[in-house]
């Protein structure tokens, strides 16, 4: 039986069955933990339990960047595949994946890919690049072709082709970053397609959030829905680091965790673990991973641990949609901002076509957002645009950033830089 529906301490005893391999494992082969566990004097043998985690120091994101090469804990002629980070929190951070960690990544998209309803039979259009050294393409790929079901790599952008593809090949479901589906209907609607009743029967989200924490969907969410209300929407949260995805069932609270790949800590300002339902940063470590393994790796990114069972049958704990990014909190006139706050208001403004929002630190040493947008046809005034578009973050934020209209394509531009793999909109100069 899949254990995510296993009882509750049968998941948890076996998790900590295969925590203890892996500190084993780290200990005899990764350069970083050794040196790790004998300048903090830690006994391998004595992490045994979740909690034992606790008295193992974090691994930050600039472990990763200064020490990469000791992070690995196979020879290099081992390694089938290199993979860099997004950037998204500094410099790109290198992987290397053996064989071993490709069927790992196959076996992890499989289970997400059943979690959202999919299975042979299935046709998903991938919207997202499998080039350019990014492994959540590569690990689609490798999931559908496990599941035996059908994949069509499109790659991300271009409407136009995207639209071809579906009515040639008839998918069931597209895999994208949700803010991508409006551009589509908006091609769609300009061009008399009626993408209401296409073969698209889901869309599974990456990158971007579908659902608050009270797993409504967001302003984004809504949109689309309206839009397109035929669909199933699913949002799915994963990293390069952490190897693994935590990926919406049907019932749409919550990213299932898969407890053979992953174990996840969620820690309070004090860095001490918080209680289930209360926010936190998420903190890993990845199960199974030969190449470059993780012990108790720091996300900076904020969401809490549901831990009652679901209505699916799955006993695994889920995690709620992210709350933001900690790197990526914004003081603003006083007020604490997540950029997914903002985007919030960008997404459910219909004057709004493109933007991007830049936080900078002012002349008086405070946080200063500046958001760049560009606008939907030709209903209203950039000066009238303005002075809403701030009326609405004063509602709904209690502070208004300041507001520049741009040309579309200027913004365009930024959101969709040459060697980026994902879209642009969060650019933080502090």
């Amino acid at each position: 039986m899949d254990i995510e529906f296993g009882a509750i301490e049968r998941i948890r005893t076996y998790q900590e069955d295969l925590l203890r391999k892996q500190i084993a494992y780290l200990a005899e082969h990764s350069p970083f933990y050794q040196r790790l566990f004998a300048k903090h004097a830690i006994n391998p043998a004595s992490i045994r339990t979740i909690e034992d985690l606790q008295h193992v120091p974090f691994t930050e994101k600039s472990d990763l960047q200064r020490f990469n090469d000791d992070f690995l804990c196979v020879p290099k002629e081992d390694i089938i595949d290199y993979i860099t980070t997004s950037g998204t929190l500094g410099d790109p951070v290198l992987f290397g994946c053996t064989e071993s960690d490709l069927e790992r990544l196959a076996y992890n998209e499989h289970k997400s890919f059943a979690c959202a309803g999919l299975h042979k039979g299935d046709i998903l259009q991938l919207m997202t690049t499998i080039d350019k050294r990014f492994m959540a393409g590569l690990a689609y790929w490798l999931g559908i072709r496990r599941m035996g079901a059908s994949i069509i790599r499109v790659g991300n952008g271009i409407p136009e082709l995207q639209w071809d593809t579906i009515q040639r090949l008839h998918p069931t479901a597209i895999m994208c970053v949700p803010s991508f589906i409006l551009r589509l209907i908006d091609y769609a609607e300009q061009n008399n397609i009626d993408y209401r009743h296409s073969s698209i029967r889901k869309i599974i989200g990456i990158g971007e959030g579908l659902r608050d924490q009270q797993f409504n969907l967001n302003l984004l969410g809504q949109r689309i829905h309206e839009k397109w209300p035929e669909v199933e929407l699913y949002a799915t949260y994963s990293s390069t680091e952490m190897s693994a995805t935590f990926s919406e069932c049907e019932h749409a609270c919550g990213g299932h965790v898969h407890p053979e790949l992953i174990i996840v800590e969620i820690i309070g300002e004090d860095d001490k673990p918080v209680p289930d339902g209360e926010s936190g940063e998420i903190v890993i470590t990845t199960l199974g991973v030969q190449g470059m393994p993780l012990l108790r790796f720091r996300t900076g990114d904020i969401a809490a641990k549901i831990a009652q069972p679901c209505a699916c049958g799955r006993n695994s704990y889920r995690l709620t949609p992210l709350i933001g990014r900690k790197h990526n909190m914004i003081k603003l006139k006083g007020t604490t901002i997540y950029p997914p706050a903002i985007n919030d208001v960008l997404d459910h403004t219909l004057f709004v076509s493109s933007y991007v929002v830049v936080v900078r630190p002012s002349d008086a040493g405070t946080d200063e957002v500046v958001v760049r947008i560009s606008l939907s046809g030709n209903t209203i005034s950039e000066q009238e645009a303005v002075a809403q578009l701030k009326e609405h973050f004063r509602s709904r934020l209690r502070v208004a950033p300041i507001v520049e209209v741009l040309p579309a394509e200027v913004i365009q531009r930024i959101n969709f830089p040459a060697k980026s793999r994902k879209p642009v909109k969060f650019i933080d100069e502090r």
